[in-house]
């Protein structure tokens, strides 16, 4: 069977998505799931943006044992030697240049005729193969661009050196016919004397970028990339995970042979998840909560019967099992890191006694805790709390101009109170944190759910807040039996990103 690579781009492509900010820390730990999984090369970051973005292409570089590591780059000799001087410490260094090609960008964008782009490719993709034997280039809005245009440009950095081409649907415009017909005309008319693998880049606007990647593989594609959970800018990317198990699933139809190691799908979902502080909805495909829940009665009895009635995954094949060690208030520091170890939840050796903690305070409540509270009790932790307090009381009243929040922040060695007033408990809650914060921001979106869907489960909340002196999206995410402290702890989870932003700018002004 052929082979297929899986290229996955969270780490650059993926944190274009509003409101995510991955840590350098954050970053390393993604890239070491992703190498667990099986994942074939990571697109760590693009170097030439941040000296934060160099930094993490860096570490990720230098922590990757059998995974390929790539830095994306225009066809900018600065943008190539700072992408190469990233990679430079990784076992398996890739180089990813690209420009755009179609009439659109190169008239309104670049300002370049068809002829400076394809002197500019030659150049730049020749300068990168000098640099790194590896490169991947790709032609930005390829979908969009006119065939025979495109076919020349392809050409063009195959005859300089590059082994990769990577057809890019930009803004998610194109469909799987006319996507496998694009992969079939390039494939059966560009020529070269060194083996050139052709890979989809797809953008999820339409709705097709899973179905658009299984066709570019089915007409003779053998890489693909995309991210996990489909994240990425404006719609997203194609899910990775969806497309592996579609390759897996019908192996039939298309005949090819995938590194993924399933059984870590889940647990490379979920950390993603929540390190993102983005849920995965719960029908969605492959790692969706209700990926394997069946309501109806007549599909509940197909089931019970023979499962392959209505379920073509087993929830055993992406590592979606019952528990195997269950979880209650006798439970003790032991089996609570076993189980971290088993869901394959990172943490550092000083979080676990707040872990701890917070579990046994979750056990009091619970008969049994189940996989789903232990990951919602991860994902509402604090990041690391750069403010130098923490919530510790909660109040309300009702006054006449509405409802007051009285909150009283701990320190060190002391406390002070914030009060604010608000159209309802929870406006009056986030002005009395953005008083503590002393942070001006605005509320993009908030959200609160149940963790498992009972009457007894912890609330989930999520929000999202735009720093109003940069503009820049960050979410929050915090989980508590109390919805109020969950949106609190999310809340403040959002303000200690901004801190994080603020102090990494300082820190790169005074460098």
């Amino acid at each position: 069977m052929k082979k297929i690579e899986f290229f996955d781009t969270i780490l650059r492509d993926g944190e274009q998505q509003a409101g995510i900010n991955f840590s350098i820390k954050e970053k390393v730990m993604i890239a070491k799931q992703l190498e667990k999984w099986g994942i074939t090369v990571i697109e760590a970051g693009f170097p030439a943006a941040s000296p934060d973005s160099f930094e993490a292409v860096k570490a990720i570089s230098e922590a990757m044992t059998t995974t390929a590591v790539t830095a994306l780059a225009r066809c900018r000799k600065a943008d190539i030697d700072k992408a190469v001087e990233a990679i430079s410490s990784a076992k398996h260094p890739q180089l990813h240049v690209f420009i755009a090609t179609s009439d659109i960008h190169l008239k309104h964008k670049l300002k370049m005729t068809k002829e400076d782009v394809l002197a500019t490719i030659d150049e730049h993709v020749r300068y990168a193969c000098e640099k790194v034997k590896c490169v991947e280039f790709s032609p930005e809005d390829a979908t969009r661009s006119d065939r025979d245009f495109l076919l020349q440009a392809v050409q063009t950095a195959v005859d300089a050196g590059a082994s990769y081409i990577n057809i890019p649907d930009t803004v998610g415009y194109t469909t799987p016919r006319e996507f496998g017909d694009i992969f079939e005309y390039l494939i059966a008319n560009v020529t070269s004397e060194h083996e050139v693998i052709f890979s989809p880049h797809c953008h999820d606007d339409l709705g097709m970028a899973v179905a658009n990647s299984l066709a570019a593989i089915k007409a003779g594609a053998g890489r693909v990339e995309g991210t996990i959970n489909g994240l990425g800018e404006r719609a997203g990317n194609a899910a990775l995970e969806e497309v592996a198990t579609a390759l897996h699933i019908r192996k039939d139809f298309y005949g090819v042979d995938i590194p993924i190691i399933f059984s870590e799908t889940i647990n490379t979902s979920q950390l993603v998840s929540r390190l993102a502080g983005v849920s995965v909805p719960p029908n969605k495909a492959v790692v969706g909560l209700n990926a394997f829940a069946h309501e109806s009665g007549i599909h509940q009895d197909g089931v019970l019967k023979n499962p392959e009635t209505y379920e073509i995954i087993s929830p055993e094949l992406v590592g979606a099992t019952g528990t195997k060690l269950p979880l209650g208030k006798l439970s003790g520091r032991h089996a609570l890191t076993e189980k971290l170890k088993e869901l394959g939840i990172s943490y550092e050796e000083g979080e676990m006694d707040e872990l701890f903690e917070r579990f046994k305070i979750l056990a009091d409540k619970r008969q049994l805790v189940t996989d789903n509270d232990i990951r919602a009790l991860v994902a509402g932790r604090s990041i690391k709390n750069g403010a130098g307090f923490k919530l510790d009381n909660v109040q309300f009243d009702n006054i006449k101009a509405g409802r007051r929040a009285i909150l009283t922040f701990k320190t060190d060695d002391d406390f002070f109170t914030k009060e604010a007033i608000g159209k309802g408990s929870v406006d009056a809650m986030f002005k009395a944190i953005d008083l503590a914060f002393e942070t001006q921001v605005e509320l993009g979106s908030y959200h609160v759910e149940s963790v498992t869907g009972r009457v007894d489960a912890q609330a989930q909340a999520r929000v999202t807040v735009k720093n109003q002196a940069t503009g820049t999206i960050f979410s929050g995410k915090g989980s508590d039996y109390d919805v109020l402290i969950a949106s609190a702890s999310a809340y403040m989870n959002a303000h200690l990103r901004i801190l994080k932003e603020d102090k990494q700018k300082r820190d790169q002004h005074d460098l």
